[in-house]
């Protein structure tokens, strides 16, 4: 597909390579700037309009964003518990989306939120949820702070700290 962008098209490779012969993928030799640096990042899989897997991470933890998306889009296709493993006859059908994460900031209050452009991190002792930005159905920063809270087993009468991060969302 070649109208994607280069970080989405090294996620679809990854995971074709993946789920076809079980072999994960070498980043390209040569490293876009975007390439190069480190993030979190989130690999979004749609199929038919349906979520299909969605894995990422808050924080970088490879050496770069192209071995970050590389992990991340492998462990959506089959990691992701709420789904099962991609099948190689689902392939063709795949949206994906790659989420390159800002640094998050702290916030005080879901008055500095925008679900449209923020994301959030809520956390509480060693649990931690995340919500990206801009989801379809989230219209609020308080539900999206309620979700967050949701995936990260946090009561919302607990004490919990607030961070928001920017995204660069890439199709």
């Amino acid at each position: 597909m070649s109208e994607e962008h280069p970080l989405v098209q090294l996620a679809r490779r990854a995971i074709e390579q993946y789920v076809r012969e079980r072999k994960v993928i070498d980043p390209p030799p040569t490293l876009t700037e975007e390439m190069q640096r480190r993030a979190g990042v989130f690999v979004s899989l749609h199929r038919q309009g349906d979520l299909r897997g969605c894995i990422g991470t808050i924080e970088a933890t490879q050496e770069n964003v192209a071995l970050e998306i590389i992990h991340n889009a492998i462990s959506a296709a089959t990691r992701d518990p709420r789904f099962a493993v991609v099948r190689s006859d689902e392939l063709d059908d795949l949206e994906i989306s790659v989420d390159v994460l800002g640094d998050p900031e702290p916030i005080a209050s879901m008055a500095e939120l925008d679900p449209k452009v923020y994301g959030v991190i809520v956390s509480a002792g060693g649990r931690r949820g995340l919500l990206l930005p801009d989801l379809e159905g989230v219209d609020s920063a308080r539900q999206q702070v309620e979700i967050a809270l949701r995936k990260a087993w946090i009561s919302p009468s607990e004490k919990y700290s607030m961070f928001r991060f920017e995204v660069v969302r890439y199709h």
